[in-house]
Formats: structure tokens, C-alpha cells, sequence
């Protein structure tokens, strides 16, 4: 699916924070509900950080590791926070963190994440240098980035679809409303 179709039919599909396949498409709303709210990618993409991380297989991850595991999953925690998280919950006494537990802490992050503060992370990956405004230039940087193979047309359709004040670009207000989509 290209971007730009993704984008044109994303009032009707399901959001997909961890779909990488659209570069504008809304994330996913925070649900009261921790464990219920995760979609399956989210599980699926804890599962994989853990055993990633977990380098000798023993279903348990210290702190290196821990700390690695948080930064690939979008978290960067200073060392004291990350030593309070493993110390809190290291069960056998012996300096480790078991899957269960990671997966507990891992959800309450991404479901306590803040929805708006998500935006402007994603904007900023947009806006490489700190222009405030998403121009064709960037919007082909980030789609070779991800592999997707659109055309300069296409790319210039999602600018145009976008740009509410008709600059030629897509600004931070106008990035919000496509992502909570409110065009």
C-alpha cells in the first residue's frame, strides 16, 4: 500500500502505531485499560525487544540489557530510573528482570504515553532542521527512509491534500490534524 493511499483511507482503517508502512496515519488514541489496549503489533514488539536483548536466553534481562531493551522500544530512562525499575522488580534477588515483568512495566509505558508529545516527536523526524514545516523534500526523505517507493507526484498530492493554509508545506498545526484526524 502506498503512502499516499494509506493516507487517503485513514478515517476508515484501524490505527497502527507500529506500522511503519504509512508515514501519515494517525497513532492510536490511550485506552484506560493497560494490557487490554496494546495491540497485537505492540505485544508482538515487546516479545521481540525482550528476546533480542535477552543475549544468553535465559528469559531474564539485566541491566545493560534492560536498559537497551527501553531505547529500542522508544524509552530513553537514565540509568537511576532504570536501576530503581530492576531493583523493584527483580524477583530472585540476583540483579535480573524476568519477561512478566518486563512486559508489565513495557505496557504501562506505551499506554501512559502522551498522545500530543508522540506528535511532535513524529513532526520533529519530519522537520530535520527545525523548520517547522514539512516540505516536499523532507516528506521524500523519510519515505526513502522507509522504503516506500512513491513518486514525486504522490508526494506532492499528500503535501497538497494537507496544507490547509496553502503554503507548500505542512506545518506542526496542520501535522496534529492529520494525525488525531481532524482534516
Amino acid at each position: 500500500m502506498s503512502l499516499y493511499a494509506s493516507s487517503k483511507s485513514r478515517r476508515k482503517s484501524t490505527n497502527n502505531p507500529t506500522n511503519s508502512s504509512s508515514i501519515l496515519t494517525p497513532s492510536n488514541n490511550v485506552h484506560p485499560s493497560p494490557v487490554n489496549s496494546l495491540t497485537d503489533d505492540q505485544r508482538q514488539e515487546i516479545k521481540e525487544a525482550f528476546d533480542l536483548f535477552d543475549t544468553d536466553k535465559d528469559g531474564s534481562i539485566d541491566y545493560h540489557e534492560l536498559k537497551v531493551s527501553f531505547r529500542a522500544l522508544g524509552f530513553d530512562l537514565k540509568k537511576p530510573e532504570v536501576l530503581k525499575l530492576l531493583r523493584d522488580h527483580d524477583r530472585r534477588g540476583d540483579g535480573l528482570m524476568e519477561y512478566e515483568d518486563f512486559f508489565k512495566i513495557m505496557t504501562d509505558k506505551i499506554v501512559s504515553r502522551d498522545p500530543s508529545e508522540e506528535i511532535r516527536k513524529a513532526f520533529s523526524l519530519f522537520d530535520e532542521h527545525g523548520t517547522g514545516k514539512i516540505t516536499l523534500t523532507s516528506l521524500r526523505r523519510v519515505a526513502k527512509e522507509l522504503g516506500e517507493p512513491l513518486d514525486e507526484e504522490e508526494l506532492q498530492a499528500m503535501i497538497d491534500e494537507f496544507d490547509l493554509d496553502q503554503d507548500g508545506a505542512i506545518n506542526q498545526q496542520e501535522f496534529f490534524s492529520i494525525m488525531t484526524d481532524e482534516v
